[in-house]
């Protein structure tokens, strides 16, 4: 059908309630509105779901998310594993606890218990219920950091990670094949609870996810010294982070915590900001004129699920407070964690630090440092689940660390996901630690530049919004893997890595070998002077991205070298998109 037929066929069709033709009667005569509504399926991608909240088959609604749950529980009763049931968490964005409940009763009524959490909590959180429970599967209703006019679905299996192969494939055929709406089950919530297929939890995961946490702290008596002297400030930037960090790092024993009052409390219009990301600096305006006031030496911001951490530090030479990227506090964990465990009982033979293939080179000149293994998985955390799940069926291999630069890491197996809660944790208690060593954490990070090298790395995407956008982002790809460029700003190509193909081909020999990584629509170049270049699509954004490192001699130098480079990225495609 067109997508005018199919825009008839919701006004027409009894399954679909008043409210939503209501909304969709409303757009009659904005042709250009209903395609993007109903020119598509909203795609059910190897996360899950993620898009624009309203009525058509290419938004986030009630039946869209019963649709995928009817998909999803279709797979798992094909697996016989419906005994186990699946975990369900929800973040603060409007309609989360509506959509949680929709899934659950698309469950419930396919005879498949769901375990719903009585309010907001954070993604990592839900990575660990669905194996703390012995869950089959989790489902996790988020959009991350998106605009407020944004939710989605992420779909987790039991191992805690996102779903990877065979089940994301497997989950996605099934989803595909529902073509008609009619046919998704659901049940009155009373009855699923009366019939034991809709359980509230809640305090029990709380108490023994918190626990977990405090487990991976290394130095207590560094806590304890610095306690009264360390001063933090927080926001959870209305999301799910507020009650579950506060907690930890009271538990702790930190005593001078300050929230961000404006951000502290759950609102999905996210008032004080255009987008909730830690990534952006106008998330951080408010922490920081707050941190100016009480002089803290720490702000810190989670985004809406709580899986991603943004950071400032101070300098206590000059005052100012300086942002961590995704790539510097994951590094300075890296170093923090296996350092420290190494100093304090040694570092397992098989010890493993996982990053992904657009995470700084930094990571690979720490695990050089220690002697452990660097293992590089594609883009998304849930990679590195992967590995920590093939460490423990194989009975070889010890996760130290694994990070991603955009702003999360995971320290610990509890989960199998980012975790901001234990990264804040963390990083409170490396700031305690260096200050019982007379240093800052800038300071240990400056530390880390004179040890490792000044990596600085980056990204720069453009965005390319609908049907005309995928193309162009499609073109893009397809240009660069037909034309592999010779040199990209002052660099030289010397490896092109196509992991679509899965080949990576030495530009000057032209030998080629495999990637040994899954099939991705992402292109890598390996520059010289140790620099890098790697292009791929948004999974969940109308974006192309363009991540890139360097190597400088000084901090000054590195940031030289880096503006050069994302303009000449800049540049090679804007010319592409202008032929």
């Amino acid at each position: 059908m067109s997508y005018k037929e199919v825009y008839e066929s919701w006004l027409s069709n009894p399954y679909f309630d008043d409210a939503t033709k209501d909304e969709l009667r409303s757009l009659s005569g904005n042709e250009k509105e209903i395609e993007d509504r109903f020119y598509r399926e909203l795609e059910f991608g190897t996360a899950g779901l993620r898009g624009v909240i309203g009525a058509g088959t290419n938004r986030m609604n009630i039946y869209t998310v019963r649709k995928a749950t009817q998909g999803l529980a279709n797979y798992i009763l094909k697996q016989n594993e419906a005994g186990k049931g699946v975990a369900i968490a929800f973040d603060s964005r409007r309609m989360s606890p509506e959509f949680a409940d929709e899934a659950a009763l698309c469950l419930a009524a396919n005879g498949i218990k769901a375990y719903v959490f009585e309010s907001l909590r954070p993604t990592p959180e839900l990575s660990y219920a669905v194996r703390r429970l012995g869950c089959i599967a989790g489902i996790n209703i988020t959009a991350s950091h998106n605009p407020p006019e944004y939710n989605g679905y992420k779909v987790y299996w039991e191992d805690g990670a996102q779903i990877t192969p065979p089940h994301d494939g497997g989950i996605m055929a099934e989803v595909a094949a529902i073509t008609d709406y009619n046919t998704v089950k659901t049940m009155d919530k009373e009855a699923a609870e009366a019939a034991g297929l809709y359980t509230t939890i809640g305090a029990d995961i709380d108490d023994s996810y918190i626990e977990e946490l405090k487990s991976q702290v290394i130095h207590w008596d560094a806590i304890k010294e610095a306690q009264k002297d360390i001063k933090i400030v927080y926001s959870p930037l209305h999301g799910t982070g507020n009650i579950p960090a506060r907690r930890v790092m009271k538990e702790l024993g930190f005593e001078n915590v300050y929230v961000v009052p404006e951000q502290e409390l759950p609102d999905g219009e996210f008032p004080t900001v255009s987008y909730p990301n830690p990534e952006a600096a106008e998330a951080f305006e408010l922490g920081l004129k707050l941190a100016k006031e009480v002089d803290a030496d720490l702000v810190l911001a989670t985004d809406p699920d709580a899986d991603r951490l943004g950071v400032y530090v101070k300098d206590a030479k000059s005052g100012e407070y300086i942002t961590l990227t995704g790539n510097m506090s994951g590094c300075l964990l890296a170093d923090y964690e296996i350092g420290q465990r190494k100093a304090t009982k040694g570092l397992p033979e098989d010890g493993a630090l996982i990053k992904t293939i657009v995470t700084t080179n930094m990571a690979d000149a720490i695990a050089k440092a220690y002697g452990v293994e660097l293992i590089e998985v594609l883009t998304g955390f849930k990679y590195i689940g992967q590995q920590i799940l093939g460490f423990e069926q194989k009975g070889r291999g010890t996760y130290l660390f694994g990070f991603e630069e955009s702003y999360g890491c995971l320290i610990g197996t509890h989960a199998r996901d980012k975790d901001a809660i234990v990264a804040t944790m963390a990083l409170c208690e490396a700031a305690a630690y260096y200050k019982t060593q007379g240093k800052t954490l800038w300071d240990a990070m400056t530390d880390m530049y004179e040890k490792y090298g000044y990596y600085k790395d980056d990204i720069k995407s453009i965005t390319l919004k609908g049907i005309e956008g995928l193309a162009k982002i499609q073109e893009i790809l397809n240009t660069l893997r037909e034309n592999t460029p010779e040199k990209i700003g002052a660099y030289t190509v010397l490896s092109a890595r196509d992991y679509k193909a899965g080949i990576i081909r030495d530009v000057k020999t032209g030998e080629e070998k495999p990637t040994g990584l899954p099939s991705s629509n992402v292109l890598y170049y390996d520059l010289t002077d140790d620099a890098w270049l790697c292009v791929r699509p948004s999974g969940t954004e109308p974006k192309v991205k363009f991540y890139y490192g360097i190597k400088g001699d000084s901090l000054e130098d590195a940031n030289k070298k880096s503006a050069a480079l994302g303009e000449e990225v800049l540049a090679m495609i804007n010319g592409m998109l202008n032929e």
